[in-house]
């Protein structure tokens, strides 16, 4: 990898994202935290993460709606759900609105590096074949790609 994989950790609860921090830092990544919905959001202006792991319920603006506007500003970048309090209704809007995993807290430290992972890795080869198009001339491809439309 050419670059260090840019991470962002989003949740209210100030603890357990710094101790969840620490932990993937004990595993080669580096994320980043904040701890509101609209610090995501404006982050994500600056930074653009590859990989963001949101948690639903805090106060302000909620998970959703930052995975709704993550998604229509940075298409390439995964977010993975990950919540006390989801329930089966918050997983369906969550896949509809193209979050790559939904998982529960609390969560298995290793599964959680393997679907960061697993989400960076589909970002790479959203961007890869989105690059690869646009070289054939293949814009409209080039663009589906990139706003995630292609079928699953």
């Amino acid at each position: 990898m050419g670059r260090q994989m840019r991470v962002l950790l989003v949740d209210d609860e100030v603890e357990f994202v710094k101790t969840l921090a620490k932990r993937l830092e004990m595993r080669e990544l580096k994320p980043d935290t904040v701890y509101s919905g609209e610090e995501a959001i404006s982050y994500a202006k600056e930074q653009e993460p590859d990989v963001i792991v949101l948690d639903l319920r805090m106060p302000g603006m909620d998970g959703i709606e930052v995975l709704r506007q993550i998604r229509q500003a940075y298409p390439t970048t995964q977010v993975i759900i990950l919540t006390a309090h989801g329930t089966e209704k918050d997983k369906e809007e969550a896949e509809k609105l193209g979050a790559y995993e939904f998982l529960r807290k609390p969560v298995d430290i290793e599964t959680l590096v393997d679907k960061i992972k697993g989400a960076y890795q589909r970002k790479l080869e959203l961007t890869m074949s989105a690059i690869a198009f646009a070289e054939e001339g293949e814009f409209d491809t080039a663009r589906k790609i990139m706003e995630n439309k292609e079928e699953k």
